[in-house]
């Protein structure tokens, strides 16, 4: 077992100059996705609704780590950022909602992104909040995502589709 696998990783509050090295993680951990929403969309749908995905995600990972780091965490191994989360917390229904959130490829199955949600889970409990949220696909590219949200607790959903047309 190398160092690595053997080290506990750490959440903590995000800073501002996270967001590049989660604005790269991002990028990296929603390739797949994006993948599969060719797949499912075609080239040409696919480049109407989704060209400059990685510009536009990694733009909004950041402008929030940016503008709202305490609204934010990140969780490093060995000293290195792996992991990101974003969330706000919506007091007038008592609800915080987890947002963008994402592992390093070469760190996800270790537990990374449950405990963040975890973590994230706490800070709304101490907020006052009485409910959680996060939205995910149904799509197989997200099953990891749905397992994960499972393990941090994660109980009840709702069915959600999204319809396109190509004109």
């Amino acid at each position: 077992m190398s160092a690595s696998e053997a080290a506990v990783p750490t959440v903590r509050p995000a800073r501002p100059d996270d967001a590049p090295r989660c604005g790269d993680i991002a990028v990296a951990a929603w390739e797949p996705v994006y993948a599969s929403f060719r797949k499912m969309l075609g080239d040409a749908l696919f480049e109407l609704r989704c060209y400059g995905w990685q510009d536009g995600k990694r733009r909004q990972v950041e402008g929030h780590i940016g503008q709202y780091p305490d609204l934010a965490i990140v969780t490093e191994l060995d000293g290195q950022i792996v992991g990101f989360l974003t969330f706000r917390l919506f007091p007038d229904k008592s609800t915080g909602e987890i947002f963008n959130n994402a592992v390093d490829p070469a760190c996800q199955g270790r537990g990374v992104g449950t405990l963040q949600c975890e973590h994230a889970l706490e800070i709304f409990r101490q907020a006052g909040m009485k409910a959680a949220a996060v939205h995910t696909g149904l799509d197989e590219s997200h099953a990891p995502a749905r397992a994960m949200y499972r393990n941090a607790g994660f109980d009840t959903s709702t069915p959600e589709i999204r319809y396109y047309k190509a004109l």
